[in-house]
This record gives structure tokens, sequence and C-alpha cells, in this order.
């Protein structure tokens, strides 16, 4: 999705009294984060990251133009995002990142909208995609996996989904909590 940001880290509290900080990284070798380059606030401010060495629960971090604790404490919570364009693609055919799902028109398999995509969610039991009904404010939410959504199409912006009518139409492994997370298919 052209102009997407995707957040790879959140500054945490200081650390020490030089202007470092803690920072927890959200990709998936977390010193990594230190090689996209320029790091974005959701205000606009740029800054680099000088330095990185792991520490007990995250990462200290020294960052560019910050010089003392005062600083430090000032950025606390603020999360740090790039460019979409900047990230590599996903290495898996059923791998996506959460910002190409997001904004995706969902049909069914006969061309029917049912709605799109507006969040993607995982609350421990596997990602859900949240869908914005086509008729009114309402969301529902269905598991992200290839017996729901069997097709994503970036490309050309849908996916399709198999919504049961009744629990009996459901698979056995979706029936309760789904739990299964997108893999095979699609």
């Amino acid at each position: 999705m052209a102009g997407a940001r995707i957040c790879l880290g959140q500054i945490g509290a200081p650390h020490g009294v030089r202007g470092e900080v803690r920072l927890h990284s959200f990709t998936a070798d977390p010193s990594a984060i230190a090689s996209y380059g320029p790091l974005e606030t959701e205000d606009g401010r740029l800054f680099e990251i000088e330095s990185l060495r792991p520490a007990k629960h995250a990462l200290v971090a020294k960052l560019s133009g910050i010089a003392d604790r005062d600083a430090a404490e000032r950025l606390a919570n603020t999360k740090l995002y790039v460019p979409r364009e900047r990230l590599p693609e996903p290495a898996d055919a059923d791998e996506f990142y959460h910002a190409d799902l997001i904004g995706l028109r969902a049909v069914d398999y006969a061309g029917r909208d049912c709605g799109t995509v507006v969040a993607v969610h995982n609350f421990g039991a596997g990602d859900l995609i949240e869908l914005r009904t086509p008729h009114g404010a309402q969301t529902e939410l269905l598991p992200f996996d290839a017996v729901s959504v069997p097709e994503v199409d970036i490309a050309h912006g849908r996916l399709v989904v198999a919504h049961p009518t009744t629990t009996t139409e459901m698979p056995p492994s979706l029936r309760g909590t789904p739990t299964a997370k997108r893999s095979g298919g699609g």
C-alpha cells in the first residue's frame, strides 16, 4: 500500500544520563531495527540510531539529537516508523504486513461485497481480520486463515472470505475460538 508506514519500534524509558533510551523493537530480529535507516515519529521527527546494544527486556539505543536524560524522557512511549516501501517483501506467500491488508476489499466467492479490512488483531489465539461491513458502521472479526480467507490478492486490492452461515457449516477446527494462523492454500 503506497504511502503506508510500518511501526518498527517504540521508545521506552530513558537509560542513564547521556540521552540513551530503552527501545522496544518489533522487528523479527530486534537489532535489525537499526538497519532500516531513519526512523520517523508520528509527528514527523526523524531519528537515526547511532548505537544499539541489548539489555534486559529491551535494547538500549543512542538516537541522533538526544544528548541528555531530559530529552530522552520526552520521547518515552514514542512510536517509530519507516515507509512500507523500505521493508523487504515477505518471504512466505502466506505472510503479509498488516499495512498491506488494511484497506483491502473483502468479497465472497460470488464476488459480493463483504466489507473492507480495517484492522488486523491477534489476541493470542491467531490472527483475526476486522471487516467493516458494507452497509453501516458495524465490524466483524474473521479468522485470518486459509479456510476463512482462501485468497489474498494485494495487487488487485481484494481478498476472498468464506462466510459460514451457521456454526455447523464451520470446519470443526473453527467452531468456537479460532486458533489457526493463516497457513496453506491462498
